[in-house]
């Protein structure tokens, strides 16, 4: 293996910890239910949206956290969001059935994301908030309203390309949305349509992990929200999307360590740490490092709630200079929030079986071989880097543990493709895999675990099933045969 392993260990909160420290329940469900197995711990959910609703307290500010359905499409889930105050962000036609039908109320929903006129349909008739991209996503609601005798919409207007005075910075451009300096015609739609469209607000979305950049966007909404006011409409909130980030990793450290030694490896001071010499966006020519890391930061110190903490005490430079959250209060705004992977920190872990350990090269890393596919885990698929937890099928290996040797791996899935490689990384365990054990890769409820999964040469997807914990053991059932009433006293 050469040198010391370069680990790069999850972080896992008590929930997650207790689930992968249970191997006789997660040797069942595999054993009943096949490999790879989706577990997901609803009750984590409510704890996060605690954490967000902590931040919305301490600046005083009202509004709603909605869950951005699409990171998941969970049933028990949703569900277990229905039981709580929050609401759901959906983006198609059956994101939307699938909300109503697990008991969100209207209200409590907000449609985004490209639509067609069945799912416009059905957002105005239940009286779903609408986020509007375009002036003709406007006018198309408009006519079906009208045309169908449906009720008055409520409605935000999508802004996006916003920049700073003064100094020129842009937010990066983004397919959704109308430029912020481009919003005249979108408002007088707006009053032309005031007899059947009620502007509730505006919102934006960026894919950026850039405080600064999202501030801007902000900034640029509460001017146009006072432009809104200056016109005589009233809206009452901004809706600044998702994007607040998890931090995936237990150590900083080990993230430096790794992030430097790939570098190194990239350059040819060091041997590989990827199949095949991947670089993950970066390469050399000669002897000189070029690209970028094309990897999800995956230790964040300030993620999640903290983030958006931290977003709300920026200061607005073209409005006195005053904290966000501040003109918020000031002008009586809501502020509506759409985290995704951060509403599901922790909420998840995917099991994976272990089917062959080969010896490749002498000193070289081992091949391990998986009853899953690439595409039924997916950290690859969003620059996700990060050790599974082994879970030995013979409880005896865990007290031998102490003495084993760290083995470097490369992980391979169960396709006939050589392409099939559930990590490009040279994966560090702590010990060696024998096969019947199980990977376990944890934090995966957040995009990871069905956003790209098929059912390619007839290998199964993935199956879910929801755990909980009550009176000091867990208890689990199928994902769609949970519900909020399930766990309650062992009542069914």
């Amino acid at each position: 293996m050469g040198g010391q392993p370069l680990y790069l260990e999850p972080r896992l909160e008590s929930r997650l910890r207790s689930l992968l420290d249970s191997p006789e329940l997660l040797h069942t469900l595999t054993d009943a239910l096949g490999s790879p197995l989706n577990v997901l711990v609803p009750d984590q959910l409510a704890d996060n949206l605690r954490r967000f609703r902590s931040v919305y307290g301490t600046h005083h500010l009202s509004g709603q956290v909605y869950l951005a359905h699409k990171a998941n499409r969970s049933s028990a889930l949703l569900r277990r969001l229905a039981a709580t105050d929050a609401g759901v962000d959906v983006a198609s036609l059956g994101e939307l059935q699938h909300a109503l039908g697990a008991g969100l109320t209207p209200d409590r929903i907000t449609a985004t994301g490209p639509k067609n006129p069945e799912f416009l349909w059905l957002a105005a008739r239940t009286s779903v908030t609408v986020s509007l991209d375009t002036r003709g996503e406007l006018e198309q609601l408009a006519t079906l309203v009208r045309k169908h005798a449906l009720p008055r919409a409520r409605v935000l207007l999508r802004l996006s390309g916003f920049e700073a005075s003064g100094v020129r910075v842009l937010t990066r451009r983004s397919r959704f949305g109308t430029a912020a300096g481009e919003t005249a015609p979108l408002l007088e739609a707006v009053e032309r349509h005031g007899d059947v469209l009620d502007l509730v607000g505006v919102a934006y979305h960026l894919d950026t992990t850039s405080v600064t950049e999202k501030a801007l966007a902000l900034e640029g909404c509460l001017r146009v929200l006072e432009e809104c006011r200056s016109r005589g409409l009233r809206p009452r909130a901004v809706d600044i999307g998702g994007g607040f980030g998890v931090n995936y990793l237990a150590d900083g450290g080990q993230w430096e360590r790794y992030t430097t030694a790939l570098t190194e490896a990239v350059l040819g001071i060091r041997p590989p740490l990827t199949y095949g010499g991947h670089g993950y966006g970066l390469r050399t020519e000669a002897g000189t490092l070029r690209g970028t890391l094309g990897l999800y930061p995956a230790h964040r110190p300030v993620a999640a709630a903290g983030y958006l903490d931290e977003l709300l005490s920026q200061p607005a430079a073209s409005l006195g200079g005053r904290p966000l959250a501040a003109l918020l209060l000031e002008h009586l705004y809501d502020l509506h929030t759409e985290p995704g992977r951060a509403l599901l920190d922790q909420c998840g872990v995917t099991l994976t079986k272990v089917l062959e350990v080969r010896d490749q090269e002498v000193g070289g890393p081992l091949h391990i071989r998986l009853a899953a596919k690439a595409d039924d885990v997916a950290l690859e698929d969003h620059g996700v880097l990060m050790d599974p937890v082994v879970v030995p099928r013979d409880p005896a290996t865990t007290d031998a543990d102490a003495g084993a040797e760290p083995v470097a791996a490369h992980l391979f899935g169960s396709l006939c493709l050589e392409s099939d490689l559930i990590t490009r990384r040279t994966v560090f365990l702590p010990r060696r895999p024998a096969p019947g054990d199980l990977l376990a890769f944890a934090n995966t409820a957040g995009y990871c675990m069905d956003f790209h999964t098929t059912r390619a040469q007839h290998q199964p997807a993935a199956r879910k099933v929801a755990a909980w914990q009550e009176g000091g053991r867990w208890r689990w059932c199928l994902d769609d045969q949970y519900w909020p009433t399930t766990p309650v006293g062992g009542a069914q």
